[in-house]
């Protein structure tokens, strides 16, 4: 029997980063009235967070992000933990990555990869 995917994040893919609201209500909607307001004051005009890097695409502020950039963070106000926070860890980055990158880009065989490995 196969292990069940374990959720990593991947260098350079920053899909996570795309904070446009219109696109984020699940997760706007999990968190408290300060973090709603610290996540909108870090959109950017085009939608990205103003920390990302989109050229490099990489976290200017990575080790300084707030908690809800953290997916372990994250899932935990969804009240995921363990083998179910991975999955839904995985469900939430195929989806975006998909929206950013496309379901079948370089972006999403490479996270693909990362979460079948031992």
């Amino acid at each position: 029997m196969k292990p069940a995917p374990t959720w990593t994040c991947i260098a350079g893919c920053g899909a996570c980063c795309r904070l446009d609201p219109e696109l984020r209500q699940e997760a706007l909607a999990a968190l408290d009235a300060e973090q709603r307001r610290q996540y909108l004051a870090m959109v950017g005009a085009d939608g990205w967070c103003r920390h990302y890097d989109t050229g490099g695409r990489r976290c200017r502020v990575y080790d300084g992000r707030p908690d809800f950039c953290r997916v372990s963070s994250l899932m935990g106000l969804f009240g995921a933990e363990g083998q179910a926070a991975d999955a839904l860890a995985i469900a939430c980055c195929k989806q975006q990555i998909r929206s950013e990158y496309g379901g079948r880009g370089r972006v999403m065989r490479r996270f693909l990869r990362a979460i079948h490995r031992p």
